[in-house]
């Protein structure tokens, strides 16, 4: 099943890698979601803040239940972030080009995640404006 339609209807999204480095996809998802109206929350263990937000360092540590999660680190670094999503109950966990793994994608899928993935949001969102 094709998930990305159900994901952009939910509001409430967490970026996995965001960062404060405005070339990177990190930071341009991040603002690009934030800016089309989604309630976002930056995970970055790296970070204090981002675009001036407070940033977490892990999925555990936000304040609310992210509806949708999306990844924008290696699949190395993701693992970690997975689990935490299954462990929260998050429902949609999307993989932007370069994050997924094969086993990842497996993984997230095993663990009940409903999983996006070879497609960028902010392409996805694009086409629906």
């Amino acid at each position: 099943m094709d998930y990305v339609e159900e994901a952009l209807k939910r509001k409430v999204w967490a970026v996995v890698g965001a960062t404060d480095t405005k070339e990177k996809f990190g930071y341009k998802i991040y603002k690009n979601l934030k800016l089309s109206g989604y309630t976002v929350y930056p995970v970055n263990p790296h970070y204090q803040s981002v675009d001036g937000d407070i940033c977490y360092e892990s999925l555990l540590k936000l304040p609310v239940l992210p509806e949708v999660v999306d990844m924008v680190v290696s699949p190395k670094i993701g693992d970690k972030f997975v689990e935490e999503a299954a462990k929260l109950g998050v429902d949609i966990i999307w993989f932007q080009p370069g994050a997924e793994s094969e086993e990842l994608v497996n993984k997230a899928k095993n663990l009940g995640l409903n999983v996006v993935y070879n497609t960028c949001v902010m392409i996805e969102s694009d086409k629906r404006k």
